[in-house]
């Protein structure tokens, strides 16, 4: 049914990314639905996947949320509908995530890639999945069905430990889902008045210089405000805005251009 409904949609393939790090509090969420905005802005009709108990993007979203949980995606559920509203359609997380972990990974991977072929099959471009902080079933059930994978970092000791164990984790998932491509960095909640910052960032680009992306989110409260406000910060109508929208305008742009969507 999936492959019949995929054929009619002609030659549009859609692009899958995971944004994920085994750290909390480093800007995972404030990426993932700044790129569903900007995506869903150029017109990309663009699906999120919240796999994070925490639940962060689907507040965010919550205007855009559809009646399907996430954690029914790991069922045997081979048929749903999604209605995108402004070009976006979030499948919310949902307590039952918890559960995850009882299931075989290779039964939630399996699940979950059906999941993601009808979702594809519905004309979608786009579909970004939002990951807890930690490599549970869920994380390592997207990274599979994944065609890309970005990690935004924060400049600080405990999260440059993470980017080895990341690092780690892609290479051992790419195993078994060659097709997965690794983005790169994104440093956020970059301070450039703090040395320690500066420094840490001087050390990535040194020891990472091919997967640092060379566009770093400061530390902006004005960022806070769109997240709690349901919008991206170019609608913050604030002067402190204006530079958080530059970083995360070009951000968008970089993973946009990297992933190819036409």
């Amino acid at each position: 049914m999936a492959r019949a409904r995929a054929a009619e949609i002609g030659n549009r393939i859609m692009k899958t990314l995971v944004i994920a790090n085994q750290k909390g509090g480093v800007g995972k969420t404030s990426t993932l639905v700044h790129l569903a905005f900007d995506f869903a802005e150029r017109g990309l009709k663009v699906a999120v996947i919240d796999l994070d108990t925490q639940g962060n993007a689907s507040f965010t979203l919550s205007v855009h949320k559809s009646e399907i949980a996430a954690s029914s995606l790991f069922g045997d559920v081979a048929e749903f509908d999604l209605a995108p509203i402004d070009n976006i359609a979030v499948i919310a997380a949902d307590g039952r995530l918890a559960d995850l972990e009882k299931l075989a990974l290779e039964d939630a991977a399996t699940a979950f890639r059906a999941s993601i072929a009808t979702i594809a099959a519905q004309g979608f471009d786009v579909c970004l999945i939002d990951t807890a902080p930690s490599l549970g079933n869920a994380m390592a059930s997207a990274l599979l069905a994944a065609d890309f994978v970005a990690s935004p970092i924060e400049l600080e000791a405990y999260a440059l430990q993470g980017i080895k164990k990341m690092n780690s984790t892609i290479a051992a998932i790419k195993k078994a889902n060659a097709k997965l491509q690794f983005l790169g960095m994104i440093p956020s909640k970059v301070d450039g008045r703090n040395p320690r910052h500066t420094r840490h960032l001087a050390e990535l680009l040194a020891a990472y210089p091919a997967l640092i992306m060379p566009t770093p989110i400061g530390y902006r409260s004005s960022i806070a405000d769109a997240l709690a406000s349901h919008c991206p910060v170019w609608e913050i109508r604030k002067t402190s805005a204006r530079a958080a929208t530059k970083e995360v305008r070009a951000m968008t742009q970089h993973i946009h251009d990297k992933m190819e969507i036409a």
